[in-house]
């Protein structure tokens, strides 16, 4: 029966909140600190080899996780966004597919995925300069996961509204196109062509 001892435990040089695991004198994984301490792991430890296959198992869930965070701390994620990309580092590494109900359940708890906080980041930041319609918003959502109930809650209570996102782009768009061209592309926009031709009649070329 083979016999393992921890032998080693050192901070990382790359990542210092990683720990560098040696066993019997060799290395053999690393984990967070966090679960160096959940593990009680000390040198001189006695372990199974059944554990030590569940360290490792947990010091690449880490890695995964460790991945996942630096992810949604970049900007805000959307939770359907955070699955796509998960599946894809799953794929790419061939990890277990349990990684990723895990990590997002994880994220949701610690408060970085939140799918309403999401949608009212994304609208307050979506085009601000540009212009952008409330009905391209709506299906920009929809393709990121946004349930219609918290799609609709953001959009009510945004600042934003047609008539001034109109304005913004006529703003940028007036010297480019007469009126009949200005009014279609804004109708390809997401805006109701009533209200567009209103607008770019009332502000003229003239």
């Amino acid at each position: 029966m083979n016999e393992f001892r921890i032998t080693g435990l050192k901070q990382g040089v790359k990542n210092p909140n990683r720990v560098n695991v040696f066993v019997n004198s060799v290395y053999s994984f690393s984990l967070d600190v966090s679960q160096v301490v959940d593990f009680k792991l000390k040198v001189g430890m006695e372990i199974t080899g059944k554990q030590l296959e569940e360290f490792k198992k947990a010091s690449e869930f880490g890695k995964f996780y460790q991945r996942a965070l630096e992810w949604v701390l970049v900007r805000p994620r959307s939770e359907k966004e955070t699955r796509d990309y998960l599946s894809k580092k799953i794929f790419e590494k061939k990890l277990d597919k349990n990684y990723i109900a895990t990590t997002v359940e994880r994220l949701k708890e610690k408060g970085y995925l939140d799918d309403f906080g999401f949608a009212k980041w994304y609208v307050e930041n979506r085009f601000v300069k540009k212009g952008v319609s409330s009905k391209r918003l709506k299906m920009e959502l929809m393709k990121k996961g946004i349930s219609l109930e918290n799609i609709s809650e953001v959009l009510d209570n945004s600042e934003r509204n047609d008539e001034e996102e109109i304005l913004k782009i006529i703003a940028k768009k007036r010297a480019k196109y007469d009126d009949e061209k200005l009014i279609a592309y804004l109708c390809r926009q997401g805006f109701s062509y009533q209200l567009a031709q209103d607008l770019v009649q009332s502000y003229g070329m003239g």
